[in-house]
């Protein structure tokens, strides 16, 4: 609470697969003053649905964002870098350090992909970061420009390194039903995951605690990519799809950076935090998504 008896504001730039989640997570013990969209069709979807939405997209700045944050207690921020820097504080930063008197914790959303490869090797928040592509390059200085702004503020700022992302219909039943889902197989291989639940759960819990820092927010076990795809099928009793060699497999450019980086990303500060996961595992995840599968 911002004060005794008063509730929370919390403003989201980015509403999307993550955040949006984290709306409805908190929406009942905090007020929501406002979320960023892209697209005036999402600015729409989300005022039939109660929510008070701005369109915030390149040189798109809704002309009511500055005053919904001048209420605002909570600040999540779930919008990428690009090239030129941050777009929420090239934007905002102005009014984040001098027109927020009620602000008291930020919240980014980055990526463990700041960690860069580490051959298998287990990381933690004290792994220093080397990044190797372009959007991670990009997330580490973002970071660290966050981390600048919060410290002149003078507020907490967490910063939740987030592995791969899953949660309804975005998940390893939704490849089986429409053909998308692939075994592949490279030696050595793992990643670790997170559900949008537990994303969601860490945000509430950081928030609530005004706790600073950074935190990777993943699951307990990294795991080859088509051992997840293997229990999903079993999980829909279906064949699962055959394994196919990495190195001889079509991909795209990106598809095939992602098998560059190799690491095991510890959860064991938030953990000690106090924070306990819903789903520590692929296997408990997907068992709670089994509904998502549809005989194709």
């Amino acid at each position: 609470m911002s004060e005794a008896g008063e509730r929370d504001r919390l403003f989201v730039f980015g509403c999307g697969f993550s955040a949006s989640r984290v709306v409805e997570r908190v929406r009942k013990r905090v007020c929501i003053c406002g979320v960023t969209v892209r697209s005036e069709e999402r600015v729409e979807a989300l005022a039939e649905s109660g929510h008070q939405a701005y369109r915030f997209a390149g040189e798109t700045v809704d002309a009511g964002i500055a005053p919904a944050l001048e209420d605002t207690s909570l600040l999540l921020v779930s919008v990428p870098p690009d090239a030129s820097g941050d777009p929420v504080l090239q934007a905002f930063a102005t009014t984040i350090l001098e027109k927020m008197p009620n602000l008291t914790w930020i919240g980014y959303l980055s990526t463990v992909g700041v960690y860069g490869d580490h051959g298998g090797a287990w990381v933690d928040e004290e792994t220093p970061p080397h990044p190797v592509s372009r959007r991670s390059v990009e997330r580490l200085h973002a970071e660290e420009a966050w981390q600048k702004l919060a410290q002149r503020r003078g507020v907490p700022l967490a910063i939740l390194r987030l592995s791969g992302i899953y949660g309804p219909g975005r998940n390893a039943f939704v490849n089986l039903a429409n053909g998308t889902a692939r075994r592949l197989v490279k030696a050595g291989q793992v990643f670790n995951r997170i559900h949008v639940e537990d994303i969601a759960g860490a945000v509430d819990f950081l928030s609530r605690q005004r706790l600073g820092g950074v935190f990777n927010v993943t699951d307990d076990e990294p795991a080859p990519p088509q051992d997840v795809v293997e229990w999903a099928a079993r999980l829909a009793g279906v064949e699962p799809p055959p394994e196919i060699d990495f190195e001889t497999a079509e991909l795209s450019p990106m598809a095939r950076s992602f098998y560059g980086e190799i690491k095991r990303v510890s959860n064991a500060r938030l953990k000690a935090a106090g924070y306990a996961f819903a789903y520590p595992t692929y296997r408990e995840g997907l068992a709670a998504l089994a509904g998502d599968f549809v005989q194709p």
